[in-house]
């Protein structure tokens, strides 16, 4: 288990700072030739990271345009719902950079979860060309943190299906509304080359310390232990 933690002092540094920085892999990968693949996270900090990306990226002239873009999870809603982690990314930043067409693998959140979940494993699968048990394994993972601990769609006290799930996605029936969703296997998360963790917001500052102690409970907690090396990018000052 090792951790990076980086504090800021607020969201919009934070989510500038970082886009700054993920800039530089996708620059770094297209000027070797390589492909570059990330999964998206969701909520109010990913809004806030995307819009800086896609400013940073015109400003700078960053073609994004061979980056594949998967998601760490999502809801069972159409790709139109407010609540559709596709959405936010289409109207942030794919809209505004002029991004389209057969690198955006969306999770398809308007079918049941069971069927999400196995569409969008085929996806990354045919994607990556990685078949059979072997993990894929992706270049980035963005990850949010919630008051709880969770990480993409995987809350504490899950059951075994979910937490011992050994593909790429797994259906989910989580705590919070809409509950449906489609989430990362915690085996996915471990196998990616960089986890790029944004925490930020108040009432988080218990879950953050749970999740960085040795033998934290929280789903953070696990991923931590789980890698070599993760990156924590934070506006809470508490926490280890």
């Amino acid at each position: 288990m090792g951790v990076e933690r980086i504090v800021y002092g607020g969201d919009v540094e934070l989510a500038r700072s970082v886009a700054e920085q993920w800039l530089g892999r996708v620059t770094q990968a297209m000027a070797a030739g390589c492909p570059h693949r990330v999964a998206l996270a969701g909520g109010r900090i990913t809004r806030r990271f995307l819009g800086e990306v896609a400013t940073q990226a015109r400003e700078r002239r960053v073609d994004l345009s061979g980056v594949d873009f998967f998601w760490g999870d999502e809801r069972c809603v159409p790709p139109t719902d407010p609540e559709s982690n596709y959405r936010l990314a289409e109207e942030v930043l794919f809209q505004p950079a002029g991004l389209g067409g057969g690198r955006i693998h969306r999770v398809l959140g308007e079918l049941d979860s069971a069927s999400g979940a196995a569409l969008a494993e085929r996806e990354m699968r045919r994607v990556t060309g990685v078949e059979g048990l072997v993990l894929p394994v992706l270049d980035v993972v963005f990850l949010g943190m919630g008051e709880d601990g969770h990480v993409a769609s995987l809350f504490p006290g899950a059951p075994d299906e979910v937490t011992d799930h050994r593909g790429v996605y797994v259906p989910v029936i989580g705590p919070k509304p809409p509950p449906r969703r489609v989430s990362l296997t915690y085996g996915m998360i471990a196998a990616a080359r960089e986890v790029w963790v944004l925490a930020c917001g108040a009432g988080k500052e218990s879950a953050l310390e749970e999740s960085l102690k040795a033998d934290g409970k929280t789903p953070l907690a696990r991923v931590l232990r789980e890698r070599d090396q993760t990156r924590i990018f934070t506006d809470i000052l508490r926490g280890g």
